[in-house]
Formats: C-alpha cells, sequence, structure tokens
C-alpha cells in the first residue's frame, strides 16, 4: 500500500472550490495549491507575517493579528499546507515546501521589501530556516515556543514516523490525541473551548494526517538547530518569547535557542504554557510591536 493514498477513516470530506467557498476567508491559488490567508493594514507600512505551528491553523493569531494592524503595521497570517483550509499537496512536508510557499506568498501578494516574521512554534523552525536561506528578505524575526531542537519527552510521537506503524496509530487515535494536544498547550483550556472546537471541522478533510505524518518524519521538529545558529552568526534582530510553563517545547530549550543566537532579545512569560500570545495577549503584544518598531 502506498502511503500517499493510505485511506483515514475520519477524513470524509474534499477541499475543493465548493468546500473553500463554505468556508469563507480569503484563497489564494499557489504553484503547489490553494492558500488561506489574511492581509490587512498599509500596504506602504512595515509588512509582518505570522506563522504558526504544527497543526494549527492561522486563526492561532486572532488575538495579535488585528492589535499589529491597528499598531500600523502591514499585516498577513496565513495557514500551513496541509493545514486549516489550505490545501494538502501530496509534497514531502519538509523545509523545503514551506519555504516555496512562502515565497510564492510574498511574490502573489506584491511583498516586495523585506519582512519582518514571527513563528510560533514550528513556525519558529520554518522562520529561522526561512531567514537564514533568505537573509536579504527578513527585516527582523520574533520567534515564540520555537521548535527545532531535540525533545526529550517527543520518543514516543517517534513512533509515528515509522511508516505504515505511523499511518495505524494516527487512524486510530489521531483525532483524540490531536484535539487534546490543543488543551495541552493552555493552563486552563476551559477558558478557551471555541478556540479547541476549531479545530475539528478542517481536521475532517482528506490530506490533513497525511500531511502531519510527512512533516514529522521531516527533520523541522527537532533538526533545525543549524538553522537557529546561521541565523545567530548574521545581524538579523531576533526577539524569543517563551512560556514558562510550555511541555509542548520545553522552556529549558530557550537556552539552546540563546546559546544559538546570543544577542537575542529574551522575555520569559511567566505561568504561560505554549501559546503565551493566546493567554496573555496584553503581554507579548506590547514586546512585539516594540520589538517591529525597532
Amino acid at each position: 500500500m502506498s502511503l500517499q493514498g493510505y485511506t483515514f477513516r475520519s477524513e470524509t470530506l474534499d477541499l475543493d472550490h465548493q468546500a473553500r467557498q463554505n468556508v469563507g476567508g480569503t484563497f489564494i491559488e499557489l504553484p503547489e495549491g490553494f492558500t488561506h490567508y489574511e492581509l490587512a493594514g498599509d500596504p506602504k507600512a512595515q509588512p509582518i507575517v505570522l506563522v504558526h505551528g504544527f497543526s494549527v491553523p492561522h486563526y492561532i493569531w486572532d488575538r495579535t493579528f488585528s492589535p499589529l494592524v491597528e499598531a500600523g503595521f502591514y499585516v498577513l497570517r496565513y495557514t500551513l499546507y496541509g493545514r486549516g483550509y489550505s490545501d494538502r499537496p501530496k509534497a514531502n512536508y519538509n523545509h523545503n515546501l514551506f519555504e516555496r510557499q512562502l515565497l510564492h506568498l510574498l511574490k502573489a501578494l506584491d511583498v516586495q521589501q523585506p519582512v519582518n516574521l514571527v513563528g510560533l512554534s514550528m513556525g519558529g523552525a520554518i522562520t529561522t530556516a526561512f531567514t537564514a536561506r533568505h537573509p536579504d528578505q527578513v527585516h527582523r524575526l520574533a520567534l515564540i515556543d520555537p521548535a527545532g531542537f531535540p525533545m526529550k519527552g517527543y520518543l514516543a510521537k517517534r513512533v509515528l514516523t515509522i511508516p505504515l506503524i505511523g499511518e495505524w496509530i494516527m487512524d486510530l487515535l489521531g483525532d483524540r490525541f490531536l484535539v487534546a494536544g490543543q488543551s495541552a498547550d493552555l493552563n486552563d483550556p476551559s477558558q478557551y473551548t471555541e478556540y479547541i472546537e476549531r479545530y475539528r471541522h478542517p481536521m475532517k478533510y482528506r490530506g490533513f494526517k497525511r500531511a502531519l505524518l510527512s512533516t514529522m518524519r521531516s527533520e523541522i521538529i527537532e533538526g533545525s538547530a543549524g538553522y537557529y545558529q546561521q541565523v545567530g552568526k548574521n545581524n538579523c534582530p531576533v526577539l524569543l518569547i517563551w512560556g514558562t510553563e510550555d511541555e509542548t517545547v520545553p522552556f529549558s530549550i530557550s537556552q539552546q535557542v540563546l546559546k544559538a543566537i546570543p544577542k537575542a532579545e529574551f522575555h520569559p512569560i511567566q505561568n504561560s504554557r505554549h501559546i503565551p500570545h493566546i493567554e496573555y495577549p496584553e503581554i507579548v503584544n506590547p514586546i512585539l510591536i516594540d520589538f517591529f518598531r525597532g
């Protein structure tokens, strides 16, 4: 059986033209598929691009997007291939794919000046690699609880990287542990029930679990340290924000990021888990705005 053609029982919908019309929002066709995005603000202002993490789509920036626009920036948030309502191309979900998606998106939207990047979790690894590979296209880089380094607690998830076994486990238990993971990112999930429930519908579109497994089998989540070291050697200003109670990408890994990028401006967010910009936007948003204003 081809792993590309594995059928997951919970994926019962096709992400086609009719589906995109029903879910709303803005879509743009890129060489490898449609991308779901939102863009707002003055096109002449500094552009900020928000890149989400492993599986939650661009709505994870709901408490960040408007404050940045209101602060005078030109802000773009989009959903990575394989997630949310963006297409699920049959490809290797690695740095190269997500780099191409961002390059194609910026070109299609005619964003020509260097951008400010914000990367959350796996998005931190993606934006760091993009900055290392395209230093002339990045003005400043902000990282929120970024992935990319080996994690001790990640061993159980490595079973999912075994061909076919990963597909079987994801088929049987994937919905349960993926939804549970959204709760684990928060100190008090009961305050964010709508946020967690929004995750369920996009999971039904074919190609979602295939994309997640392909991502887990790539180097992004635990093998991106070299890109952090490259960024640490160039002159790009870097901001690092991390929830001190993070168990998804443990707070202790912040020291590895700081070792790779010793000049980074570091802000631990007390009592926050993996998504401090959602739990404490009144703290995180001013830090981001001050940083991008330079």
